[in-house]
């Protein structure tokens, strides 16, 4: 597999940076976060392969009696997963979610939620990661599994 590294502009630097993407992770996002990383508020504190962590607020992000939806955690989660495999396949690749799973154990109400993800097998084609996401009282609201399939970058 040969790594190109492309050149990223200033401004996608910059968003990067906002994100709290660490700079060593800045060549997996040529095209930046997309619109749901930001929209959501996700800010990374660790990317790597086999772990992940990035936290959310609860605000902003939640259902009509305003409680955190729980599609939110699932973004969180797939997004962790998600870009931890990507990372594992290299910049020539990316990561797509093949099966995602969600167990919603408890409710976060306010504050922010912490997402962390652990790689259960990074493979040669396929990636599977867990995701426990916790309240600020370091509570487990959700649990998650994810699987991702590597495949050549379009």
């Amino acid at each position: 597999m040969t790594e190109s590294t492309p050149k990223l502009s200033a401004d996608l630097v910059a968003q990067l940076n906002e994100h709290g993407v660490p700079a060593e992770a800045h060549k997996f996002f040529p095209k930046g976060l997309g619109e749901l990383i930001p929209r959501m508020g996700i800010i990374f504190s660790e990317l790597t392969a086999e772990r992940a962590v990035a936290s959310m607020p609860v605000q902003g992000n939640t259902q009509p009696v305003g409680l955190l939806h729980g599609g939110a955690s699932a973004v969180l989660a797939e997004t962790l997963g998600s870009l931890a495999a990507g990372i594992h396949g290299g910049v020539d690749s990316i990561a797509v979610g093949v099966d995602l799973n969600a167990t919603h154990v408890r409710p976060a109400i306010s504050g922010h939620v912490t997402g962390i993800c652990t790689a259960v097998k990074l493979g040669r084609t396929v990636c599977v990661h867990t995701i426990e996401i916790m309240d600020e009282s370091d509570r487990t609201i959700c649990t998650a599994r994810i699987t991702n399939m590597i495949i050549p970058r379009p």
